[in-house]
């Protein structure tokens, strides 16, 4: 009976892995302040006062109900990093890096949690000498130039007007060309190799890892990230599209990986089935982690609920 009473009270949602230390030292606080309130007229009152609160903080993450919320809604930034935690939390975007200038040392092996904060570039790292195509980048190491990925889609016949709607649609034909390469790919799936190869990085595979985070997965580097995405969906459909516009548009071997990425990115979400089958749809969820969330865009699996694309809504508002 008492081990049942136990077991309700535990919440692993906010516990273990997923605990929030700035929930827990704030409810500690209020739990040593009642304690010190309740100890003036009893000191044995305080005592269990504190030990009770302890075990509940302990048991279900928090003492004073709505702490998460509350936490992931107004806590402070800057408290947030006192606890090592980063407040603007990474979107699974696919190939490609958000900047930063935190890259980790030398030969330091970057693991998944680090590159949610260190997603640079690894071209950066395993090839920085490389002379890149066209006019996307330039050998003084300028950024490359950004791509205009309605003009190239339309020029590409990779996109058209839809015939139902005012918006955008893939070309038959280059939709058939894309799930061609996707089918063998959800069989087998998608390793290092496979990834660095479609992707085109001028670097030993062996230099790479892919990882798996939940539904998520990330290719890393020494020097961090690489890529991540929302889904093993969502990493097949990249290495296939890559694949496939190898043979539909002349030059695309040319192309760095920064730049391919962004167009890969921006492909993804014009698909209408999903690589695991089934129709796609599109809608705002709220992506959280221990201590933070905020609202997305995302195009959703329908039958698997896997996550293809995901943007923050801010940056659609904007």
């Amino acid at each position: 009976m008492q081990l049942d009473v136990v077991d309700d009270l535990k919440q692993p949602k906010y516990t273990g892995e997923n605990r929030c230390e700035p929930c827990t030292v704030l409810n500690l606080l209020i739990a040593a302040v009642v304690g010190s309130v309740i100890a003036r007229k009893s000191r044995l009152g305080g005592v269990l006062a504190v030990g009770v609160s302890i075990a509940l903080i302990y048991l279900r993450g928090y003492l004073v109900p709505g702490t998460p919320t509350l936490t992931k809604r107004y806590l402070p930034p800057e408290i947030l990093r006192w606890f090592g935690k980063e407040p603007d939390q990474a979107i699974a975007s696919g190939l490609g890096a958000v900047d930063s200038t935190d890259r980790p040392a030398s030969g330091h092996e970057t693991t998944f949690d680090e590159a949610d904060t260190v997603e640079s570039d690894a071209v950066a790292a395993t090839d920085a000498d490389d002379e890149s195509a066209g006019d996307e980048s330039t050998a003084t190491g300028d950024e490359p130039a950004a791509v205009d990925l309605e003009a190239f889609f339309l020029e590409h016949d990779v996109l058209e007007p839809c015939a139902d709607r005012d918006d955008l649609c893939l070309t038959d034909a280059f939709e058939a060309a894309w799930f061609d390469e996707i089918d063998p790919l959800s069989e087998s799936g998608v390793d290092v190799a496979a990834a660095v190869d479609a992707f085109g990085f001028e670097a030993d595979p062996d230099e790479f890892e892919l990882e798996t985070q939940g539904e998520g997965r990330a290719l890393l580097s020494r020097a961090g990230g690489a890529g991540r995405w929302p889904s093993r969906a969502a990493l097949i459909a990249d290495v296939a599209a890559s694949r496939a516009l190898e043979a539909w548009v002349d030059d695309w071997d040319a192309f760095d990986p920064e730049t391919k990425g962004e167009v890969l990115n921006g492909l993804r979400m014009f698909l209408e089935t999903c690589p695991s089958g089934g129709d796609v749809q599109m809608g705002e969820e709220v992506v959280e982690s221990c201590c933070t969330s905020h609202e997305v865009v995302a195009v959703t699996c329908e039958e698997t609920g896997e996550r293809l694309f995901e943007q923050r809504l801010t940056d659609v508002d904007a």
